[in-house]
């Protein structure tokens, strides 16, 4: 599945030829590296507009205002890590390794994209419903991911609260590894896929 790049504009603005696209791809593009390096209460539209090299009347071609475009870039940015993680699912022998696959696949995202930590953690200020609706989007995925592979055989049959807690759990581990090991480290994404699978298959007791 591939992200939509016109149902990034503000309502209403999405672009009609592609050319317009492109344009608004090197706007969010420019306010990726825009937001991340330098925070949402310290970036400009104007230096978003010299970034992307685009006119400031076609910035507001698209956006409505800067709050707009942050909440456009994460929308982006979360249909982008979807995207990134969907085809190295493809030949998983069970539903562990397809999470192993997945973290993999999400820590090596990670390391060309650190700036999603920073923007999705300033979402939650600039962007509630954004913020909410990436890790519940994110978490349904894993959900039912989880719930294929107990129907498999592959995981045990738990009822839909105890794979809601096994998704939630699961996302919360994939979050902090990939700041640990792709933000601040640099360490190998299958290395840490496969210790983290480890811990799922083997658990922690005797």
């Amino acid at each position: 599945m591939q992200s939509s790049v016109a149902s990034r504009a503000s309502e209403g603005k999405a672009p009609r030829t592609a050319r317009g696209e492109k344009t608004l791809r090197r706007i969010l593009d420019a306010a990726l590296t825009e937001f991340g390096e330098r925070g949402f209460a310290e970036s400009s539209i104007a230096s978003i507009t010299q970034r992307a090299a685009v006119a400031l009347g076609t910035f507001y071609t698209y956006f409505d205002s800067k709050e707009a475009l942050f909440a456009a870039l994460v929308r982006d940015m979360s249909e982008r890590v979807r995207d990134a993680v969907a085809p190295a699912l493809d030949g998983a022998s069970d539903a562990l390794d397809l999470e192993r696959r997945a973290l993999a696949a999400y820590l090596r995202f990670v390391e060309r994209h650190r700036e999603v930590y920073r923007i999705i953690d300033e979402a939650e200020f600039v962007d509630p419903a954004g913020f909410k609706a990436h890790y519940q989007t994110t978490a349904t995925r894993i959900a039912a991911r989880l719930q294929a592979g107990a129907e498999q055989g592959d995981l045990t049959h738990g009822g839909p609260f105890d794979q809601e807690v096994a998704a939630w759990a699961i996302m919360g581990m994939n979050v902090f590894l990939g700041l640990r090991f792709g933000v601040w480290g640099n360490e190998d994404p299958d290395a840490v896929a496969a210790a983290a699978s480890r811990l799922l298959r083997d658990g922690l007791g005797r």
